[in-house]
C-alpha cells in the first residue's frame, strides 16, 4: 500500500504566477491609500499633537513642525515620493532605479513606527492619549493607512513547497510558517537597479558632494539630539530610512558613483567631518566626536588583523593602552617616573613603537596558533597587561604606573606652538580645546586609512587575505605564514598606539581600569571587535561606521540604565542575523552570506 504525497495532477497548463499583497485590498487602491496617507502624514506634521509644552519638542504649535514630528515629516515625504514615483511620474523615475514597491513599504514602516513611537511616548509620559491633540491622531492614522495601503501592493510569491499529508499538525504549521515568513521576504525584497546612465565626471562629483553633505547633516543632527525621546526617533527614522534608499537602489547606485571617484570620495569625506566642528556653537559635542574618531582609529586598526588577516584578537585594547602610558610617561606628567617631557612627535614615536614592540613580542611565540587557541592568548594577554599596570604602584611592584591611580595630569599637545588646550579663532569661528583634539584625530585617522588602502592594494596585502581564507593553502603556495601574521599583528598594534598617544593628553589621565575586555563605555576589546563585525570586515567605512555607532548609541542611551547592555546586545543579535556581513560589506563577504546575491564581474584582492 503506498500513500499519494504529492500535489494535484498537472493539467499541462502553467500555473498562474500569484501576485497578490499580504492583505486583501486591491493594489489599485493599496497604492493609492499609501501615496495618500504619506501626503497626509506629511500635513498632519504642522498640526497640534499635544496641548501641553511638558513633552520635550514641543509638539503644541501649528505650522512648525518641532521635535519628533519632524522626523514623521521626514518618514511621510518619503512615503509621498516613493508612492509617486511608483505611478511612474515624469520626474522621479530616479529614485527608484530597482522598483518602488519594495521601498514604499520599508518607508511607511518608518513614518508608522515613527508616529506611533511618539503617540505612545505622548499618552505614557503625560497619562493617556487623553492629551493628543487632533495632530496625533491624524498622524497615528494616516501613516496606518499608509502602511496598510503598502501591503497591499503585489508581491512576487515563492511557490510553497510540498509537504506530506502525513505530517503531524506541528510539522505542517512549521512548514506553513515558513512559507509566510519567505513571502513576508519577498514583499520587502527589492530587484537589481537599472544601470546608471553615464553622467559628466562634474556631475558624479556633484553628487558625491551632495551624499557627503547629507551624511554630514544627518550626523550632526543626531549627535546633537537633546533628549531620549528624540534620539530613539532618530534612530529608527534613520535607519528604516536607509533601508528604503537602499530598497530603491539609489544607495547602489550612489555606490557605484563613488567607486569610479575614490579618492574624490575619501579627501571629501575628510572635508566633511573637518567641517563638524564648526556646525557646533560650543565643544560639547566635539567631545562625543574626538572619541568617536579614537574609537574609530582603533577599530580600523584591528580591521588589519581581523579583517584582512583573519586573526582573532580579544585582546587588542591593551596596545591603545601601552601607546597611552608610553605617551603619557615622556609627556612631562608629575606622575611619570620619567623626568621627560618630549614634544608632540616624540610623544608619538614613543607611543606608536612601544605598541609595536609589544605586538612582536606578544605575536612572535603565539601566531603560530589558530582559531580559538589564539583568541584565549590575546585575551589573556590584554588582562595581564591591565593587571601588571595596576601592580606597578611601589608596593606590589616597581613604581612605574602608579597603580590604580594611573598617570595624571597629562599636560596638553603644543604642535609648533599651537597650544591644543586653547581655544583659538579660526574665520571668525571658536574652536575649543576638544575640537582642537578633533582635528588632530582627523588627521590621524587619515594616515591609518591611508595605512590600511596602501597595505591592502599590497602584495602582503593579498598574503593576508590568502591566510584569512584558507592559511593551509596559502602555506602550500609559499607565503610565509608566520611572518605575514606577524606583521599584521605589529602594524594593527602600531596604530593602535598611535591612537593612544593621543587618548593620554586628552582625558588627562591614563588609568589600567579604561582597557578592559568589555565593559558598559568604549574603547574596550569586546566594543572594538564588535565595531569591525557590525560594520563589515575587511572594508574602510565599515569599522569607521560600526565604530560611529557603538560609541554613539550607549552614550545617548544611558537612560536605560541597568538594561542599556540588554538593548544593545539584542539589537547586534538582530542585525547579524539578518546581515551578517555587516552593514558596510565588501562583494565576496556578501557572496558568502547570501548565495543568491549576483556575482561581481571581478573582485579586487579585500572585494569587489
Amino acid at each position: 500500500m503506498t500513500t499519494q504525497t504529492t500535489a494535484p495532477g498537472n493539467t499541462g497548463a502553467p500555473a498562474a504566477e500569484d501576485t497578490s499583497g499580504l492583505i486583501g485590498i486591491p493594489p489599485r487602491v493599496g497604492r493609492a491609500l499609501a501615496t495618500g496617507g504619506g501626503v497626509l502624514t506629511v500635513v498632519s506634521t504642522f498640526l497640534a499633537w499635544t496641548w501641553t509644552a511638558e513633552f520635550p519638542g514641543d509638539l503644541t504649535v501649528y505650522g512648525y513642525p518641532g521635535g519628533l514630528q519632524v522626523l514623521v515629516l521626514v518618514a511621510g515625504a518619503l512615503t509621498a515620493l516613493f508612492g509617486l514615483a511608483s505611478y511612474d511620474v515624469k520626474g522621479l523615475r530616479w529614485l527608484v532605479p530597482a522598483g518602488a514597491d519594495a521601498a514604499l513599504r520599508v518607508a511607511a514602516l518608518a513614518a508608522f513606527a515613527t508616529a506611533w513611537y511618539t503617540v505612545v511616548a505622548i499618552s505614557a509620559q503625560l497619562g493617556g492619549v487623553v492629551n493628543l491633540e487632533p495632530g496625533g491622531y491624524v498622524a497615528a492614522a494616516a501613516t496606518l493607512i499608509a502602511l496598510l495601503g503598502s501591503l497591499a501592493l503585489p508581491v512576487q510569491r515563492p511557490e510553497p513547497d510540498p509537504f506530506d499529508p502525513d505530517d503531524t499538525g506541528w510539522e505542517q504549521f512549521k512548514h506553513t510558517s515558513s512559507h509566510n515568513w519567505q513571502v513576508v521576504k519577498a514583499a520587502f525584497a527589492s530587484g537589481p537597479p537599472r544601470p546608471l546612465r553615464a553622467l559628466p565626471s562634474y556631475a558624479e562629483i556633484l553628487v558625491i558632494v551632495a551624499v557627503l553633505a547629507v551624511g554630514l547633516f544627518v550626523f550632526t543632527y543626531g549627535i546633537g539630539t537633546e533628549y531620549d525621546e528624540l534620539f530613539v526617533g532618530f534612530l529608527i527614522t534613520a535607519g528604516l530610512g536607509f533601508a528604503a534608499l537602499n530598497k530603491s537602489g539609489l544607495i547602489a547606485q550612489v555606490s557605484e558613483i563613488t567607486a569610479r571617484h575614490q579618492n574624490i570620495t575619501v579627501c571629501g569625506a575628510f572635508v566633511a567631518a573637518a567641517c563638524f566642528p564648526f556646525t557646533q556653537s560650543d565643544d560639547q559635542y566635539a567631545t562625543i566626536g574626538v572619541y568617536i574618531l579614537i574609537f574609530a582609529t582603533v577599530a580600523l586598526g584591528l580591521n588589519i588583523v581581523v579583517g584582512l588577516a583573519g586573526l582573532l584578537d580579544l585582546g587588542y585594547v591593551a596596545f591603545l593602552g601601552v601607546g597611552a602610558y608610553a605617551a603619557s610617561m615622556v609627556s612631562g606628567s608629575p606622575s611619570s617616573p620619567f623626568d621627560l617631557h618630549l614634544p608632540f612627535w616624540g610623544a608619538v614615536l614613543v607611543g606608536a613603537a612601544a605598541s609595536l614592540i609589544f605586538g612582536v613580542l606578544i605575536g612572535a611565540p603565539t601566531l603560530r596558533l589558530r582559531g580559538d587557541y589564539l583568541a584565549i592568548v590575546t585575551l589573556g594577554f590584554g588582562e595581564i597587561f591591565r593587571i601588571t599596570a595596576n601592580n606597578l604602584d611601589g608596593t606590589s611592584g616597581p613604581d612605574v604606573t602608579n597603580g590604580s591611580n594611573g598617570i595624571s595630569s597629562i599636560p596638553d599637545l603644543s604642535i609648533l606652538g599651537f597650544d591644543m588646550g586653547l581655544p583659538h579663532d579660526i574665520g571668525g569661528f571658536t574652536i575649543g580645546r576638544f575640537a582642537n583634539y578633533f582635528f588632530l584625530m582627523l588627521v590621524i585617522t587619515a594616515v591609518v586609512v591611508l595605512v590600511f588602502r596602501r597595505s591592502g592594494d599590497s602584495r602582503i596585502g593579498r598574503a593576508w587575505v590568502a591566510i584569512r581564507e584558507d592559511e593551509t593553502a596559502a602555506l602550500a603556495m609559499g607565503i610565509n605564514g608566520f611572518r605575514v601574521k606577524l606583521i599584521a599583528f605589529a602594524v594593527g598594534a602600531s596604530l593602535a598606539g598611535l591612537a593612544g598617544t593621543v587618548q593620554a593628553h586628552v582625558t588627562y589621565t591614563v588609568t589600567p581600569e579604561q582597557y578592559l575586555f568589555a565593559g558598559t563605555t568604549p574603547p574596550n576589546s569586546a566594543f572594538l571587535l564588535a565595531a569591525v563585525v557590525l560594520g563589515g570586515m575587511g572594508t574602510i567605512a565599515g569599522p569607521l561606521i560600526g565604530a560611529s555607532l557603538l560609541f554613539l548609541i550607549p552614550n545617548k542611551l544611558q537612560f536605560l540604565d541597568d538594561y542599556q547592555l540588554f538593548a544593545f546586545g539584542l539589537a547586534l543579535v538582530l542585525l547579524m542575523r539578518f546581515r551578517p556581513e555587516g552593514l558596510i560589506a565588501n562583494r565576496r563577504r556578501k557572496l558568502e552570506f547570501h548565495e543568491e546575491a549576483e556575482a561581481p564581474t571581478t573582485l579586487s584582492k579585500t572585494g569587489a
